[in-house]
């Protein structure tokens, strides 16, 4: 690292998408707000799962040597995803191992914490936590559920692990500052 004492931090150019997948955002991408383009060498995303950490602001980014390269978040720092063994894992391969909090947005998106992990559950994997769901103790209904996401009142609460653990409705623009991330870091360099 004194190596290179002053290289500049990269912002924009790595995102991570709702779907827990890389994406390196070129130029191109960056201009037209595309997400970019998916990463698929194993070496690489594995480079960057084992270096991924946030800083002080709540910005997460990976070390790549001596340089930060700061990550444009879709959701939420994690994205998670059912395991037949572990039963959620995040996209740095982590296990969740206990829940903490659960809140769900209008729009359906279940986001749980544990510990200092935020993740988001994978679309593609929201259906097999229904299952586990319950509206005033009974089993959520897909009727009953959109009620609650517009509104209704009721009590959800996910089944986990033995326990009940309480659903709270959340709008999807409070998400970043209610559990201390920031989705954007580049908006906040270009704001400077």
């Amino acid at each position: 690292m004194a190596k290179w004492p002053n290289v500049p931090h990269c912002y924009g150019w790595l995102a991570l998408d709702a779907r827990g997948t890389w994406r390196m955002r070129d130029e191109a991408a960056q201009r037209a707000e595309a997400p970019g383009d998916k990463l698929a060498n194993a070496a690489l995303v594995g480079f960057i799962n084992r270096n991924y950490a946030s800083d002080e602001r709540g910005c997460w980014y990976f070390q790549n040597g001596p340089q930060r390269v700061y990550v444009n978040l879709e959701a939420t720092p994690f994205i998670a995803r059912t395991d037949p063994q572990q039963g959620l894992v995040v996209q740095t391969g982590q296990a969740l191992a206990s829940i903490e909090q659960a809140v769900m947005t209008a729009a359906g998106a279940l986001i749980l914490c544990s510990g200092k992990v935020v993740a988001q559950v994978d679309d593609r994997d929201i259906a097999q936590l229904l299952q586990a769901m319950t509206l005033d103790a009974q089993p959520v209904a897909d009727e009953g559920l959109l009620a609650w996401l517009g509104g209704a009142d009721g009590q959800l609460a996910l089944r986990w692990q033995g326990r009940d653990l309480a659903v709270e409705r959340v709008e999807h623009k409070d998400v970043p500052q209610r559990f201390g991330f920031v989705q954007r870091p580049d908006q906040m360099i270009a704001e400077k």
